[in-house]
């Protein structure tokens, strides 16, 4: 994948096929970042970005970084915006989008409210949708919420299913989903971080300048409605704890925009002199931090496969997971909520070496893809739409 070349031109060759790539948050952005700069190097397709502005700062920083800019952006983001103002902007933007582009297509990706409303648009349409990330199952509705539902919620209305991995592919097949519709791809989001991985050699954020070539460090993200509250106060005096006992170890907390997150991690955090919070990192400083840290905590899914990506022990805090992979063949621990289990594996994992080096043998053989996963999207696509 050229990816050097990243931020081609969306205008349309004669005879294209228009497709519209919707996003609306930093993941989408990243995992989608590679399939735009594939299906804009063929000249068989143009492909329009529509962003939605479910995230607004974080959105741009990641296109602005791979060199994309927003063909349309609906800007929807608010202060305190609920799923209801969400999913009703975007299904309403989106819609009149699609009534004066009408593309060929539509791609959506994984399981954001913008995810389930824009296809939801494409839908009442018409117009066929390809839905990159497709398949993966925590086979509990409410967990992660509203996700779960969002992701099943697109695949029963999506036309291509790229299915990450063969696990995500079972479980449509087992859903009813027509065999030949779905095609196991790997995850883009593997593309994304190979090709990240070899810019980002030093941290660009101030706070960041001392973690390189310093003491060790811990990488923590936590921004999952379920664990908002008494669940994340725990996750925090968790960290609390391991630095305690392993006291020449610092943690990396970049926090999410969300204020009932920031409150809490502040609340609880920001007196201990090893841990630094910060505002949500640029992507290649993320990958970095990824790349150089020694142990992971996160209730993210996307930080599940990064972590496998590059070998990264990661202790994952949900109680259920749509990426049983991580945990089955890949550097996952399935802790949960529970501050003792949390502060017991990480204690494990960083004062037995033996068990580090057990985890990091588990990803070899990267289940999640191999770098090539836009490339075979666009293949599938070219094949149905020439």
């Amino acid at each position: 994948m050229g990816m050097m070349a990243m931020g081609m031109s969306s205008e349309k060759n004669e005879g294209a096929k228009v497709i519209d790539v919707i996003i609306g948050t930093r993941p989408e952005a990243i995992k989608m970042a590679p399939v735009i700069q594939e299906l804009r190097s063929r000249d068989e397709f143009s492909a329009r970005i529509i962003a939605t502005g479910q995230h607004s700062d974080m959105l741009k920083q990641v296109l602005d970084f791979f060199s994309f800019s927003a063909d349309v952006n609906l800007g929807v983001m608010k202060r305190e915006q609920s799923l209801d103002y969400i999913t009703s902007s975007v299904l309403l933007g989106v819609g009149e989008i699609l009534d004066s582009d009408r593309p060929d297509a539509v791609l959506v990706h994984g399981d954001t409210t913008t995810t389930f409303s824009a296809a939801l648009a494409a839908f009442y349409r018409r117009i066929p949708i390809g839905h990159v990330e497709a398949g993966l199952r925590s086979n509990d509705i409410t967990r992660p919420f509203p996700e779960e539902m969002n992701r099943i919620a697109t695949d029963r209305i999506s036309s291509w299913w790229f299915a990450p991995t063969e696990s995500a592919r079972d479980n449509l097949i087992r859903e009813g989903i027509p065999a030949g519709g779905v095609h196991v791809t790997g995850n883009t989001v593997v593309d994304a971080l190979q090709w990240t991985r070899n810019i980002a050699k030093t941290p660009s954020e101030p706070c960041m300048s001392d973690l390189a070539g310093g003491p060790p460090f811990i990488l923590m993200t936590a921004h999952r409605r379920e664990s908002w509250g008494e669940p994340l106060a725990g996750i925090c005096g968790a960290l609390l704890e391991i630095l305690r006992r392993h006291n020449s170890y610092r943690a990396l907390v970049p926090m999410h925009r969300n204020p009932v997150v920031r409150n809490t991690m502040r609340r609880i955090l920001s007196e201990n002199p090893n841990v630094i919070l910060c505002d949500p990192l640029s992507y290649p400083d993320f990958v970095w931090a990824l790349n150089n840290c020694v142990l992971i905590l996160s209730d993210s899914g996307g930080v599940q496969e990064e972590a496998t990506a590059l070998s990264k022990p990661v202790l994952i805090l949900r109680d259920v997971t749509e990426r049983p992979e991580a945990v089955e063949r890949g550097s996952g621990i399935l802790v949960g909520l529970d501050a003792e289990r949390i502060i017991n594996a990480a204690c494990k994992l960083l004062g037995d070496r033996a068990a580090y080096a057990a985890i990091v043998d588990r990803c070899s053989g990267n289940p999640f893809g191999d770098g090539r996963s836009s490339a075979r999207i666009a293949d599938v696509l070219s094949a149905a739409m020439g």
